[in-house]
């Protein structure tokens, strides 16, 4: 419960833009940032992370900014099955990579 009310806290910003995740082989699935803040982001992907596994994603600057993608690893901490294959899963950023 703790963790639900520290991201609240967080001024969240909503940004809808492409993003990747890397697998363990190296593979990458396509996934959409829905939202970014400080300590965290929220990914919608067809991709079914398990609570706790810890992510690779890269972040793709929204479009009027020229910037390399955001690069981080991201503990799952909640997802949701939309329905039709989508997911939409958070997490807390563990580390910056890029």
């Amino acid at each position: 419960m703790e963790h639900f009310s520290n991201r609240r806290l967080d001024r969240r910003i909503p940004l809808g833009v492409p993003a990747r995740i890397r697998l363990e082989d190296g593979s990458e699935i396509e996934a959409r940032c829905l939202d970014l803040s400080i300590r965290g982001l929220t990914l919608e992907s067809e991709f079914v992370p398990a609570k706790g596994e810890i992510l690779e994603v890269f972040v793709d600057a929204p479009g009027a900014i020229d910037a390399a993608p955001l690069h981080v690893r991201l503990e799952v901490k909640r997802s949701l099955d939309l329905g039709d294959s989508r997911y939409e899963f958070g997490g807390e950023i563990v580390e910056v990579l890029g």
